[in-house]
């Protein structure tokens, strides 16, 4: 190499400088505040929840509202999720979860208690065509908009060019849901994204501020037209693309595909090696190297030169010592030019290195899914452009999936995410579970699906899984007996806690109506699902159900948790104390540990009805036997 000199700004002339790991620290924590090198300190501020009104000038997509979308992923959602058993399948067994809600607000809920642990997303959002719906957030209050959207009676209004803030609406609805998708990754995990031209743009460069440019793998292209629309006006527009982007790319590991015949016929062994089939690799390269530019004699006694203005790729010495190895082909009478043999069995990889191209052949087309759909529900079909199984499931094996992953879908529209993981656990001999969340948008009276019974998406992504389900389960025979077909069913409503609202001309009458602070109506189940949401607990968490001193008491996570939404404690306060003790006692026998100091107790305030002296008993008896943390709802 040329003689350099050394310089005091020389990195060989200074000490380790701690900044570029600084910043690779906070680019790994907060993609969207390093850009270009920098640290946007606006963006870092408003991570931290600083209201700044500066907007962005450093290198990125800017848009009017951006500011209040970015602050928008980070305000907590004024909701709760209300168990729906009447609507679920096998309620008690599934590890299934189908939400119905706003995906913004059903996010936030879900954080607590998933963030970290799914291992992979597919979203198909709405293309932005001017004919779909585009969520119309409002951020100060994210529950009344929801109740708002979904007490309309038509469809839905689409975002059409001419309402003037065409891609604005859009990005500010995408934006704060991709930052709560990556807080749900784990940190081997990978979201994929379904879009097309229309917004294919302004997503990358979203997902790179979001993501981490460094964390992009690929913008695969899916051939999902299999014949060209002769009436197009310009051009036929056979493809639409999935963008794939990982939590963090030093912990993740693509799933490679199965190795394909015509691929392994590529590989044959003539001089019957017995490190079985191999393939023939050049070893002429056009790098030249004096010390790989050196004359071989075949076996014939033939002398072979590299070709013109090119070398070997190997040096005499490791030549020699591949010659010797056997690993040097000659051609079946001695003479050819040498070739290097690559067997199978020493594949540096797996199977097949996935491709860019997602060609309709090998993962279906949108008429396929089509017909998926309509195979399940009759000759008419209640739901336009539902992805393919294929596809969905080319996806999940790009993802890796682990025996027990989860996998999300905040799109879900009509569940083909959560058809393609049953039949990939059929397939697989898999445990992996899925969250599906979707708005429940009104299916016009004209549509099929309301001619068909179907009032929303939501009953048809319902009603999908059941059929589904139970079709991979036949079509699976014996491997498919254990497989879990069923799904918990939680919709999206206000907290079980009343907001206090002060009106001030009636001051009196609002003290008066908040008395009882919890909203009535509401189920033991309600009370219950909630504090699981607030206190991260998995909603399928096993459950088991005891009753002490004629009240209803659960535990939860074999010990840690005990809870007990009965409406009248006061009476029976030490009884149920004592029971919950001996209970956990029994727990932590079992789990062969001592007792957990990190085990609580959740009741409703409202069981004590103002009995301070019992409620002190209550936890009095707690606190004697090791239990400390007593919280009421």
């Amino acid at each position: 190499m040329p003689y350099e000199e050394s310089s005091p700004t020389s990195p060989e002339a200074q000490s380790a400088s701690p900044i570029q790991e600084n910043l690779r620290t906070l680019a790994s924590l907060f993609p969207s505040v390093v850009r270009d090198g920098q640290v946007d300190v606006d963006a870092l501020r408003q991570l931290c929840g600083e209201a700044v009104v500066k907007e962005d000038e450093l290198f990125g997509l800017n848009w009017r509202g951006k500011a209040e979308a970015r602050r928008a992923a980070l305000t907590p959602s004024l909701g709760t999720l209300r168990p729906c058993k009447e609507e679920s399948k096998d309620w008690d067994t599934t590890r299934n979860l189908y939400i119905e809600g706003d995906n913004l607000e059903v996010l936030k809920l879900l954080r607590k208690s998933y963030g970290g642990r799914v291992k992979m997303i597919y979203i198909d959002p709405p293309y932005n065509t001017g004919k779909e719906f585009v969520y119309p957030d409002d951020y100060q209050n994210g529950i009344e908009n929801y109740k708002k959207l979904t007490g309309q009676e038509s469809k839905f209004a689409a975002n059409v060019e001419s309402s003037g803030r065409f891609h604005t609406t859009w990005l500010n609805m995408m934006y704060p849901r991709l930052v709560l998708a990556r807080d749900m990754l784990s940190d081997d995990g990978v979201i994929f994204i379904s879009i097309d031209d229309h917004e294919d743009s302004n997503l990358m460069q979203l997902c790179n501020e979001i993501f981490g440019q460094n964390n992009f793998i690929a913008q695969m292209i899916w051939e999902r037209a299999y014949s060209p629309k002769n009436d197009a006006k310009y051009i036929s527009n056979s493809h639409d693309y999935v963008l794939m982007y990982v939590k963090n790319s030093e912990n993740f590991q693509i799933g490679r595909l199965e190795r394909t015949e015509e691929a392994n016929a590529r590989y044959s062994n003539p001089d019957n090696d017995p490190r079985g089939v191999w393939k023939a690799s050049d070893i002429s390269v056009k790098t030249y190297n004096a010390a790989c530019d050196y004359p071989i004699t075949t076996p014939s006694g033939r002398v072979v030169e590299p070709p013109a203005g090119r070398c070997w790729s190997l040096s005499q010495n490791a030549f020699c010592e591949r010659l010797q190895d056997g690993r040097i082909w000659f051609g079946p009478n001695g003479d050819s030019v040498p070739s290097m043999k690559r067997f199978l069995s020493e594949l540096k990889y797996e199977g097949m290195a996935p491709t860019s191209i997602l060609f309709y052949k090998e993962v279906g087309h949108s008429q396929e899914g089509a017909k998926e759909v309509v195979a399940l529900f009759g000759d008419k079909g209640v739901f336009d452009g539902p992805k393919p199984i294929r596809l969905l499931q080319r996806l999940m094996t790009l993802a890796n999936l682990e025996q027990d992953s989860i996998v999300m879908d905040f799109f879900s529209g009509s569940s083909s995410t959560a058809h393609a993981l049953m039949q990939y656990n059929a397939t697989k001999n898999a445990s992996c579970k899925f969250i599906m969340t979707q708005m429940p948008i009104i299916c016009e009276e004209s549509s099929p699906a309301h001619q068909a019974g179907y009032k929303n998406i939501c009953e048809i992504g319902k009603e999908r899984i059941r059929r589904a389900g139970e079709k991979v389960k036949e079509e699976a025979g014996l491997a498919g007996q254990n497989l879990d077909i069923g799904f918990r069913v939680y919709k999206l409503d206000s907290s079980n806690v009343k907001a206090w609202n002060p009106q001030t001309e009636d001051l009196a009458t609002a003290v008066n109506n908040y008395a009882e602070h919890l909203v009535g109506g509401r189920t033991e189940e309600d009370f219950l699902t909630e504090i699981m949401l607030k206190s991260g607990i998995d909603l399928v968490e096993e459950v088991e159900v005891r009753e002490i001193a004629g009240h209803r008491v659960l535990s939860l996570g074999f010990g840690q948790y005990y809870a007990c939404m009965a409406a009248d404690l006061a009476e029976d306060a030490e009884d149920v104390a004592l029971g919950i003790a001996a209970w956990h006692e029994e727990d932590c026998a079992f789990a062969g540990g001592e007792q957990q100091d990190t085990c609580t107790v959740f009741v409703s305030d409202r069981a004590f009805a103002s009995n301070d002296a019992a409620k002190m008993n209550f936890v009095a008896i707690l606190e004697q036997h090791g239990i400390c943390n007593i919280k009421a709802l």
